[in-house]
């Protein structure tokens, strides 16, 4: 699946896209020079992996597994952001205020939220936005409901998605997070910058001690 980008917008009932019930995000070289795939090497790419998981799921993670064996994560050219999320998710309804989410973020330890609607994902926000949004607006702004707060945009993923294209996308839009959803548009886990910086500090760490 691609990655997709939710606009911002009030939660009211799915804001995922038709498809994913958003814009679909353009290819990474819309952004940013890309490494041109070198075919003779046989590696697994984000299409062949892709194509393989319509037919089926594991034998497409058994290829991929395959082929990337051997090579560090951050040094793999098609890495799935499945690897790299983190699949702890929490979540609250739309109906909820702006005191209640900062309130299960501090008592989960959680620095993003699912906003839920009608059972359908409705939003994505962090810590540092809500704070921020707090800091904008009156002291009972605490008290205000979610649903009629226009929630930041989110980006969308499979957990197949290539993570190096999804960290160019989330600094393209200027996200710290995306939403990993499976095909029944389920939410199943967030990738983060952290996750990220987790992924090449270790690579360093790696690279000093050999």
């Amino acid at each position: 699946m691609s990655i997709f980008v939710s606009e911002p917008g009030r939660p009211v009932g799915t804001r995922l896209p038709e498809v994913l019930r958003g814009r679909r995000v353009g290819s990474v070289s819309e952004l940013a020079d890309s490494q041109p795939i070198n075919t003779e090497r046989g590696e697994a790419t984000d299409a062949e992996f892709q194509l393989a998981a319509q037919s089926g799921r594991h034998r497409a993670l058994e290829e991929y597994g395959a082929a990337a064996a051997g090579e560090r994560k951050e040094q793999r050219p098609y890495l799935p952001v499945s690897s790299i999320c983190t699949p702890a998710l929490y979540s609250l309804p739309a109906s909820a205020t702006v005191a209640e989410a900062i309130a299960t973020m501090t008592e989960q330890g959680a620095n993003h939220l699912v906003v839920i609607s009608d059972t359908h994902v409705a939003g994505l926000v962090g810590q540092q936005w809500l704070l921020a949004w707090l800091h904008e607006h009156q002291a009972d702004a605490r008290n205000q409901s979610l649903i009629h707060i226009e929630l930041p945009a989110f980006l969308t993923a499979a957990p197949e998605t290539d993570a190096h294209q999804l960290a160019r996308l989330m600094l393209a839009h200027q996200l710290n997070a995306a939403l990993v959803v499976d095909t029944r548009n389920e939410p199943v886990g967030v990738v983060t910058s952290t996750d990220y910086l987790r992924l090449y500090a270790s690579a360093d760490g790696q690279q000093g001690s050999a």
